[in-house]
């Protein structure tokens, strides 16, 4: 196995084909991940375009990460369907991982602001996620399944920042915001306003309760249920990430 990327020892740019064949090479099986989401204009496109690149270049298996509730997802999932390689389509719902990556200095600092309203999600953990796709890539059995994954119950933002409090031993808060006040927040924080905006916007859209039901993905790939919020958010609480003294050292 190998990783690609922009800054790794494999070179891979999804804005630069050239890198693409290269990354290839000698390669049967390929987990496809989009930056910065499938849902952006142009993502079905592109990632249509890997795929027919990598049938020719001899890549006999693709599994797709996607997103639920997402048209331009969707989309990217028929290309990759309609290759001519062996497809496995990984539908996913809004990661736990979330809260501890992107989310990480909005938890630190307790105010969970999000336009997200009071909507109930299935989250999902990247660890189960992590497990389908290794299943999908070395196992004959997940040719041409589309796992749709989600957690194991509905939360609520503000359900999610009680689990992340009980977590810690100290209250977070959800604050809900609009697409538009949280996209400035995004840009304050650093992220170029190009991404910012339709980011924030298809937050606010796979958060407008199309997404408010369970799945048995996970147990239908793996044999087992997935992995609840509460279990993530404690151990992660132990790693320390959401502690502001850890952010300093």
């Amino acid at each position: 196995m190998r990783a690609a990327s922009r800054s790794g020892e494999t070179c891979f740019d999804w804005q630069d084909e050239e890198t693409w064949a290269p990354a290839l090479a000698g390669v049967d099986a390929v987990y496809i991940t989009y930056y910065p989401d499938l849902a952006f204009p142009g993502a079905a496109d592109t990632v249509g375009a890997f795929a027919d690149l990598a049938v020719r270049n001899g890549v006999r298996r693709l599994v797709l990460l996607s997103g639920r509730g997402e048209e331009g997802a969707r989309r990217a999932e028929v290309r990759v369907e309609t290759s001519g390689a062996d497809w496995t389509i990984v539908r996913c719902a809004f990661f736990n991982q979330n809260f501890s990556e992107t989310f990480v200095d909005a938890v630190r600092h307790n105010v969970l602001t999000m336009p997200g309203g009071d909507t109930a999600e299935p989250f999902l953990d990247a660890e189960d996620i992590a497990d389908v796709v290794v299943a999908a890539l070395t196992d004959d059995r997940h040719i041409g399944q589309l796992y749709e994954l989600t957690g194991p119950r509905l939360l609520t933002l503000a359900d999610a920042a009680d689990e992340l409090s009980t977590a810690m031993g100290r209250e977070v808060q959800y604050v809900p915001v609009t697409p538009e006040e949280y996209a400035s927040e995004l840009v304050t924080h650093g992220m170029p306003k190009e991404e910012a905006e339709p980011i924030s916007e298809l937050i606010a859209e796979v958060l407008d309760g199309r997404n408010s039901y369970l799945t048995d993905g996970v147990r239908r790939a793996l044999g087992r249920p997935p992995r609840d919020f509460a279990d993530y958010a404690r151990d992660t609480a132990a790693t320390g990430v959401w502690n502001l003294e850890e952010k300093a050292s």
